[in-house]
């Protein structure tokens, strides 16, 4: 993906674990981008982020995969302390409008939801799924 189309995605920011950094600079390299949209609030997403992670940091770290958390969390302290416990990049708490554009094209209706944009330019939806049958974030 070229760093325009990301910007456009994303905005100009977005949060790594060495703090905010261009668009461009965090995923430089990633071809493939998981979309991780979920809240420290929801059950489920709590149950799922411990196996993404997981997933995350045994199989695909260091690829050209990455996963970007997308927030529905109520407060920015929340998402900080979930935030903090994931090993990937994020889409900025305050960043409201890139996350409503995200949830209108991929049609988001719940979370947890992961959406993996595949290296041939399409969509999958059903990435947490996925994640928990096969143990992987890379569809064959």
């Amino acid at each position: 993906m070229d760093l325009s189309k990301l910007e456009s995605i994303f905005g100009k920011h977005l949060l790594t674990k060495e703090g905010k950094v261009s668009t461009g600079v965090a995923l430089k390299g990633k071809t493939t981008l998981c979309l991780y949209f979920s809240a420290q609030w929801c059950p489920p997403c709590r149950q799922f982020t411990p196996v993404l992670s997981e997933v995350y940091s045994s199989e695909e770290k260091g690829t050209d995969v990455e996963v970007v958390f997308i927030s529905s969390d109520r407060d920015e302290a929340s998402f900080d302390a979930y935030y903090g416990k994931m090993p990937w990049c994020a889409l900025p708490f305050d960043a409201a409008n890139e996350k409503a554009d995200l949830s209108k094209e991929y049609g988001i209706r719940g979370i947890p939801t992961l959406v993996i944009l595949k290296k041939d330019g399409t969509v999958e939806k059903n990435g947490r799924e996925h994640v928990m049958e096969k143990k992987k974030l890379m569809f064959d």
